[in-house]
């Protein structure tokens, strides 16, 4: 599936970042918002050793965990309220880079839940995991 970017002219990065600052296992592990837009969000990870697992590949949870930032970005920066309900990830390969990048899109926005899609590769392109999530939105 192809991502398409719609930015958000008039609704600052900067305050989207200041929203999900307290996503903190998110944040604190490095992983930063890039780009936002209608039912898309962008975001990246450089990484570092403690990324790694024994065999020195990234660890397929920091994949998972910036795929899930990236959904929950995509999800509720214009309005907080969807929480993760299910979600699915296929290892593709390993980052041969040193920044991991998850784009996800909203393939379906229902009117309690939707359905996102969230493509993680490496800055050279190298495809990296696949994961679809769907969301509920709560108070539904």
């Amino acid at each position: 599936m192809k991502m398409e970017k719609h930015m958000e002219k008039d609704f600052p990065l900067e305050q989207v970042r200041n929203i999900f600052q307290n996503d903190r296992f998110a944040t604190e592990n490095g992983m930063m918002i890039e780009e936002i837009g209608d039912g898309y969000a962008k975001c990246s990870l450089q990484l570092t050793d403690r990324h790694r697992n024994a065999m020195g590949a990234v660890m397929g949870g920091v994949s998972f965990t910036l795929a899930d930032f990236a959904f929950a970005v995509a999800a509720n920066w214009r309005e907080i309220g969807m929480v993760s309900l299910s979600s699915n990830i296929v290892y593709l390969g390993t980052a041969k880079g040193e920044r991991l990048i998850a784009e996800a899109v909203c393939v379906k926005d229902g009117r309690s839940t939707g359905y996102y899609q969230v493509d993680v590769h490496d800055e050279l392109g190298n495809p990296v995991a696949a994961v679809t999530s769907t969301g509920f939105r709560k108070g539904m």
